[in-house]
């Protein structure tokens, strides 16, 4: 491919689809090694990538002596989207495969950006209500307390979205996330409802924590790419600052000016017969959260068993005085264990079932007891903070452990794993130049 204007289309697609990559929460490593097999398969070899938490930057030298053509590509806007990431991983491997050529990759690629989504806009609230009914299961609440999560993760998502829509920052939406849902469980105290609004509280830091990139920072730290994972992280404590600050006002609120004050939340249910029952819960809230994320139908079936499958490891470890993090890096292991061998199945990139699935177990319990013992002035809230650090980090950590061990049981995966830089959850295992077929 020596025309200089043919290098540049290929690395004009390589950025684009490493730009949707990196926007819908792929590691790192991961989009690395994606732009670097598309433009193997499109002719390009030793192509080389560099990748930040904002930036895409791709070069190709034809020759030493000659100078190399550079492309760069900023990430301006973060959404998680799992139909246009699956999307975008089918027309990868279309063109590894030599099944499309490169116009055909860009047009593909041009409408999945430009079109819209096929949800309309009332069943992605609903799937974000049926988020916070599926936590409030997994913590023991009653019908009622189902009911007002429902309600209150449906009011957080019609808070933020008008929000996001003005481009407002993030932790500015984190915080009135937060306030929005204290205020709720601070009225619902003052009522005579048979209720604990704590558990309310907690249902919607778990539903806020969601669409925050633990995983991805841990991945990216752990495949080397240290910038980035920085950059993550501080996003995430950011973001996660600003649940803070929201239910801490919610709480100050309610102690002095409605002299109302909340408890600390304990999950409600216990023995074996509440398994199947927080199992569900766990199911239920990490399929609603896919579906709120547009993943393909298809993928919702597997993601409830295997989030059922890590509620239910969690639930038991924990009754046992594992610890939360043990407990929650043990059901995270045996998600990302099993994780990858489903989603080949259903035929989407893990990602879109490992996230949803770690959903219900994110540490919004902890959270919620750190701040409540910090608004009586107890110290241990602190303690209780870094418990929920700890946990997330189980969570991400455990999940990449999972794929470690589950990757190389495929065919060719040890040769693999010697060339790419971790475990693959977004983009193709192999990276090769297509044959393309003599024309008569």
């Amino acid at each position: 491919m020596p025309e200089t204007r043919e290098i540049f289309k290929t690395l004009d697609l390589c950025l684009r689809i490493g730009e949707m990559l990196l926007s819908s929460g792929a590691g790192a490593a991961d989009v690395t090694a994606t732009m670097q097999s598309v433009a193997l398969g499109l002719g390009l070899r030793n192509a080389d990538v560099d990748v930040t938490f904002t930036a895409l930057s791709m070069s190709y030298q034809v020759s030493f002596d000659e100078p190399a053509l550079i492309q760069v590509r900023n990430v301006r806007h973060r959404d998680i989207d799992y139909e246009d990431l699956t999307g975008v991983n089918v027309i990868v491997h279309e063109v590894l495969s030599g099944e499309i050529d490169r116009d055909e990759a860009r047009n593909r690629l041009a409408r999945i950006v430009s079109s819209g989504h096929r949800l309309p806009r009332w069943a992605v609230t609903l799937g974000w209500g049926f988020t916070g009914a599926g936590v409030g299961l997994l913590l023991g609440g009653d019908l009622l307390v189902v009911a007002i999560a429902f309600l209150a993760a449906s009011g957080i998502h019609l808070l933020q979205k008008p929000m996001s829509r003005r481009r407002l920052p993030y932790f500015y939406q984190q915080v009135a996330g937060g306030l929005f849902a204290t205020l709720l469980a601070v009225g619902t105290a003052a009522t005579d409802l048979e209720v604990d609004p704590s558990m309310v509280i907690t249902v919607s830091i778990v539903m806020l924590l969601a669409g925050i990139g633990f995983m991805g920072a841990i991945q990216d730290a752990l495949t080397g790419f240290y910038i980035t994972a920085g950059a993550r992280l501080l996003e995430a404590l950011l973001a996660t600052a600003g649940i803070i600050a929201g239910v801490s006002g919610g709480l100050t609120f309610g102690t002095l000016v409605l002299g109302v004050e909340l408890g600390r939340v304990q999950p409600g249910a216990s023995g074996w017969q509440a398994l199947p029952l927080m199992a569900f819960g766990a199911g239920l809230a990490a399929a609603a959260f896919a579906f709120a994320s547009y993943a393909p139908l298809r993928a919702l079936p597997p993601i409830a068993a295997i989030a059922s499958m890590g509620g239910a490891i969690w639930y038991l470890l924990s009754t046992n005085d594992t610890g939360p993090a043990w407990s929650a890096a043990a059901a995270a292991f045996a998600i990302g264990l099993v994780s990858y061998s489903l989603a080949g199945r259903v035929r989407v990139p893990p990602l879109v079932v490992i996230v949803p699935a770690i959903v219900p177990l994110l540490p919004g319990l902890s959270i919620y007891r750190g701040l409540a013992l910090m608004a009586v002035g107890d110290g241990y809230g602190i303690i209780a903070l870094a418990t929920a650090a700890a946990v997330a980090i189980a969570l991400a950590s455990g999940v990449i452990l999972g794929e470690y061990i589950a990757q190389p049981l495929r065919r060719e995966a040890r040769r693999l794993e010697d060339r790419l830089a971790g475990p693959r959850l977004v983009g193709p295992l192999r990276a090769r130049a297509v044959k393309r077929q003599k024309q008569d």
